[in-house]
């Protein structure tokens, strides 16, 4: 069968939203033979920058740690690849996309609005700048 999209990459963090965007991921990348990135950016060295009170090595042992918890999740996930990447989450992501030839972007739209006020929107900078769709998967409304 035709994969509908030849290369799915799904960002991924610890949260729930992530979750469930992965799950979508898994799902469209069952209908064909695609690729399948679990795309995690590790801001560690932008954090610690121009801090001379942080040793260098509290970088290391946090991208160390972001990488093997994403190995960790992608042994879980058959057929998927892990990216660590470093920096500005969203513009990490757009670029690796674009230089990856990602077909499509899986990424949960979940931050409050006082993390979008203060962080601005990881989902809306993907919307507007990616080279390639983008699949915003939402919280399921609450019913009554």
């Amino acid at each position: 069968m035709t994969a509908p999209y030849a290369h799915i990459a799904c960002c991924v963090d610890d949260s729930e939203g992530s979750a469930r965007a992965l799950a979508e991921a898994r799902r469209l990348h069952a209908l064909g033979d695609g690729r399948l990135s679990l795309v995690h950016v590790t801001t560690a060295g932008m954090m610690f920058a121009g801090t001379p009170e942080a040793p260098l090595t509290d970088v290391v042992d946090a991208v160390n740690s972001s990488r093997l918890w994403l190995a960790d999740l992608a042994a879980g996930v058959p057929g998927a690849e892990a990216v660590l990447l470093e920096g500005d989450p969203p513009g990490a992501v757009v670029q690796w996309a674009r230089d990856e030839g990602a077909d499509l972007l899986v990424a949960a739209s979940s931050r409050g609005f006082l993390e979008r006020l203060l962080l601005g929107s990881f989902a809306t900078h993907l919307a507007r700048h990616a080279p390639c769709s983008v699949l915003l998967v939402r919280e399921p409304e609450a019913r009554d």
